[in-house]
Formats: C-alpha cells, sequence, structure tokens
C-alpha cells in the first residue's frame, strides 16, 4: 500500500482489505518508513506533529494482541487536546473519521529540552517539564484488530487522539529520576465507564515504568532514519496502564490515578 493509500485510509476511517502481515510487511525498518512517508504528506498539508505516542509497552497485553516489544508514531495538532485548558474538569473526544476506536489511560510527558545522546534515566528526567493523566484514542485499520507489529508500525503506531488532563510539574513529585521511576511504577489507575468501574492496572504494566518507555522511545526515534529526535514543547504518551477498551458515541470516560497523579474524563462524541 502507498502512502497516498495508507492516508487515504486514515482520513476515511476505512478498513484496509489485505490480510494482516501484508501492509506491513516483513521488515520492522520499512514499516516505519511507510509511516514517516505518511508523516510527510501530513505536514505537507499543513498538520503539525506535536510529538509521540508510545505503543505496546504494556507486557501484560503482548500475547493478546501477538505481538511482543513496543512500536511508535507520531501525534498531531489536529487529534491533540489540552483538558485543563478548556476551563472544565471533562473534555469531549471526537470519533469522526477513526477505525475501531479504543480507549487507553496512560501517562503523557512534556519535554522541556531534548535530551542528550545515550541519556540516563536522570538526563531524561532534566529534559521533562511536566506530566499528566491521560487518554489516548487508538485505531486499527486492520479488521476485527488482527495484525502483525509491522502492520502497527505502518498503521502511524495506531494513533487517532490524545486528551491531556492537568499538567503537572514533574518536580513538584519527584527530586529525581529515581524517585519518579519508583512513584510511578507503584501507582495505580482505576477506569471508569459511565461511572462504572471497568478495570484496574499499574504503571508497572508499562516496561516496568513509564519513564523507562521515554528512554525506549528516545533509543529507537535516534535508530530510525529519518525520523525526528524529541523536542522541547513535545508530547510523549508512554502506552495504556490496562487494557484498550472499545469505544462507543455517548459514553463517558473517566482515569482516577494514584500517587497524586490526578485524574482525566471524557466524553466521547
Amino acid at each position: 500500500m502507498t502512502p497516498e493509500e495508507l492516508l487515504q485510509h486514515h482520513d476515511q476511517g476505512l478498513l484496509w482489505a489485505q490480510v494482516p502481515g501484508t501492509v506491513g510487511g516483513p521488515d520492522g525498518a520499512a514499516a516505519y518508513q511507510q509511516a514517516l512517508a505518511v508523516r510527510q504528506l501530513r505536514m505537507q498539508r499543513g498538520e503539525v506533529p506535536k510529538g509521540y505516542k508510545i505503543g505496546f509497552t504494556n507486557r501484560t497485553l503482548w500475547q493478546r494482541y501477538d505481538v511482543y516489544g513496543p512500536m511508535w508514531g507520531t501525534v498531531w495538532d489536529t487529534g491533540l487536546v489540552f483538558a485543563d485548558a478548556s476551563g472544565s474538569g471533562s473534555c469531549n473526544i471526537d470519533l469522526a473519521h477513526t477505525c475501531q476506536p479504543r480507549l487507553e489511560p496512560e501517562i503523557v510527558f512534556g519535554m522541556r529540552a531534548t535530551p542528550p545522546a545515550n541519556a540516563s534515566l536522570q538526563q531524561l528526567f532534566e529534559a521533562i517539564e511536566w506530566l499528566a493523566p491521560g487518554f489516548e484514542v487508538v485505531q486499527s485499520h486492520a479488521p476485527d484488530w488482527k495484525f502483525t507489529a509491522t502492520d502497527t508500525m505502518a498503521d502511524s503506531g495506531l494513533h487517532a487522539r490524545l486528551l491531556v488532563g492537568q499538567r503537572l510539574p514533574v518536580r513538584s513529585l519527584a527530586p529525581d529520576a529515581q524517585a519518579l521511576h519508583a512513584l510511578l511504577a507503584q501507582a495505580q489507575v482505576t477506569l471508569f465507564k459511565n461511572d462504572q468501574r471497568v478495570e484496574q492496572g499499574t504503571g508497572a504494566n508499562v516496561l516496568d515504568s513509564p519513564l523507562n518507555a521515554l528512554q525506549h522511545l528516545l533509543q529507537e526515534l535516534r535508530q530510525c532514519p529519518g525520523s525526528a529526535d524529541l523536542q522541547a514543547g513535545d508530547v510523549v504518551t508512554t502506552g495504556t496502564w490496562t487494557d484498550a477498551w472499545p469505544l462507543l458515541s455517548g459514553e463517558t470516560w473517566r482515569a482516577e490515578f494514584s500517587a497524586s497523579l490526578g485524574s482525566v474524563n471524557a466524553r466521547i462524541r
């Protein structure tokens, strides 16, 4: 499938007709080049990349989705909402033109600087400005969410939308990387659909801590020809603490995080 065809499926919310593994092919590096070509097309028409998402960092889900390692994709200005800037406790998530959308509660980082080469966790911590609870809406253009790992890479990391909750200065939560790693690893999230609890997860699900996930992304980006490095102002959402839950218009969702990490609320439209 050409980058133009991939973008058309994305824009129109269309399912692929190909069997799993056909679109992504056998080579992860080549699949990322497909995604980067789609990224270039989106930039040419005026969309602005705002950072990255990391997917499949939750090891408890690997067997369920038959994917056994993380992948990444671009976050765009056209799908990014900051809930704390809206003046209300809840924000709308518009499902228009998404394909088989699902919801994931995650921790989002905001970067204050580009981390140095071979950044340690402490150096990575020093490059972070804030963190926030968030909801990522993921999607799959592969029918019934049946795909290979390379399909998800070519499919722009399965990313559709990102809702960022209240942003918390990282140094108000932890004095250094070790303390932040421990806080996030031990924290829990409780996910509610229409005020009914549906699942609970923990930060340790995400490569043992979302800070580890951020470090993994940095390494992957710098090994991928043509990818853009992390920049000041970028947002990075680090992977779901629970399973990804199917979405329908009219639902309300809430994620309550422990350890003073806050909560995030969404109305699905």
